[in-house]
């Protein structure tokens, strides 16, 4: 334990310009406490890096680059996490290191959305996650809570709809960059004694919570894609675009991963 005045004494020397580990030697003080009383000051005054709170386009009403919220919901809801373990909850988009132009995107999105803070990659076996901190995490994606996705309601609020409705495509593109992919199936005719073979690209869309399923055929529907449901047993998680006029204008919008 240290006295005020040492306490005193270390912060009118770091505030003279003299670095904390100098202010440590002088006063024989171990540099992690001469680091901490510095930190503690600033905080009272509100001068440590960060210490602000940056406006909410839902508690304060700032703009919201609505198209890239949309994105990012898309993503959220496929490969997205929020934790609470920190002491600033996190939001954590999956992107597998296969795809360096979709952890482009995501970070991209990531920083219209939340343009005051600061986002990061985090290296997993394989994959990156594309990651931001902030409070209002639970403002963003009221969708957050206790357990896995599948395992709750999920349900877009009434002025998600309203980004959804007037931007469809980019919730769709988070979908798929996150939960589906585009794939090339085959089979082969005997066409006039001539073994052929044909290929014809679809869309899978796979997530085990109907909700979203459901959030991504509305979607899909007001865009006028038609799709359908594959079985795979006896759980049908799977909607299919397989029409060549629905992929053809989902190849349009979307676009491929990479």
């Amino acid at each position: 334990m240290h006295d005020l005045e040492i306490r005193h004494r270390a912060g009118r020397l770091v505030r003279s310009s003299i670095a904390n580990a100098e202010v440590g030697r002088r006063l024989n003080v171990p540099l992690g406490s001469v680091s901490y009383w510095v930190h503690m000051d600033r905080a009272k005054r509100g001068e440590c890096p960060g210490a602000h709170n940056p406006l909410c386009p839902r508690c304060d009403g700032r703009a919201l680059d609505e198209a890239a919220y949309s994105y990012l919901l898309g993503l959220y809801l496929g490969d997205g996490h929020i934790s609470h373990y920190a002491r600033v909850p996190s939001l954590m988009i999956s992107c597998d290191d296969a795809w360096p132009g979709l952890m482009d995107a995501a970070e991209a999105a990531l920083r219209s959305v939340f343009p005051s803070n600061a986002t990061c990659r985090v290296r997993s076996k394989g994959s990156h996650n594309v990651k931001v901190y902030s409070k209002h995490l639970d403002c963003f994606f009221p969708q957050h809570g206790t357990g896995k996705k599948h395992d709750r309601h999920i349900a877009l609020a009434p002025w998600q709809h309203d980004i959804v409705e007037e931007y469809p495509w980019e919730l769709i593109r988070g979908l798929i960059h996150s939960d589906g992919c585009r794939i090339i199936n085959w089979t082969e005719k005997t066409v006039g004694g001539v073994r052929k073979r044909y290929e014809y690209p679809r869309y899978l869309f796979a997530n085990k919570s109907d909700d979203i399923r459901k959030i991504h055929t509305n979607t899909l529907n007001a865009v006028g894609v038609e799709w359908s449901t594959p079985a795979r047993g006896c759980d049908p998680f799977n909607v299919s675009v397989a029409r060549r006029a629905s992929v053809a204008l989902m190849d349009l919008q979307v676009g491929p991963t990479y």
